[in-house]
């Protein structure tokens, strides 16, 4: 990938291209091992934690499988910085567009954020249906909300998928890696968060 990456920004850069060309590097999920592909991949892991600390991976409804890199690069009009806003692949069309001045379909499920792709503010999305193999949750800025699935808590792969048998809340501000279950704890938050699942998902 560093190969790949670097061998784009060279060539934008020696046909005059880089300084008008916004570049996106993100994933389609999380990480996982031994996923169909051979390549020793467990063998040479070693130490490395591919989720950086999130619980889940690929085919998870955790933050591992659906919180995935995202870094926009254009070189003078983006400065580094590191922003918490929630945003989703599917923004992209909607925000390119707005960057070229083109129409989007109506009805399109992405939301116009180029000033937030551009570190002109931290605004995000308030709120995000996430999907892993057909199953659906609640991603807000502060709150994953999963509702609850029957099956087997691990695939094959060995990761866990989010199979929770019980309703599932969880405050990512403080419990990044999502292991304090906070549905019992607050019925008031937990109702709430469910009635706004089903209203965007039925």
């Amino acid at each position: 990938a560093d190969w790949c990456v670097g061998e784009l920004l060279s060539e934008l850069e020696k046909t005059g291209l880089l300084e008008n060309t916004m570049i996106v590097f993100s994933s389609d999920n999380g990480p996982v091992l031994q996923d169909g592909y051979y390549d020793d991949c467990t063998e040479k892991i070693g130490e490395h934690k591919p989720t950086g600390g999130l619980r889940g991976g690929k085919y998870s409804l955790f933050d591992g499988g659906t919180h995935v890199p995202f870094f926009i690069y254009w070189k003078g009009k983006v400065k580094p910085a590191r922003s918490q806003a929630l945003v989703c692949q599917m923004d992209l069309f909607a925000s390119i567009a707005r960057l070229i001045h083109a129409k989007v379909p109506d009805g399109l499920d992405s939301r116009e954020m180029i000033s937030t792709f551009l570190g002109k503010h931290k605004t995000g999305r308030e709120e995000l249906v996430i999907e892993a193999q057909g199953k659906l949750a609640l991603r807000t800025k502060k709150f994953a909300f999963i509702p609850p699935y029957s099956g087997e808590e691990h695939n094959e792969t060995g990761n866990e998928v989010g199979n929770l048998h019980q309703t599932g809340l969880f405050n990512l501000l403080n419990d990044f890696s999502q292991q304090h279950n906070i549905a019992q704890e607050q019925p008031a938050l937990t109702e709430k968060l469910m009635s706004r699942f089903k209203q965007l998902t039925d």
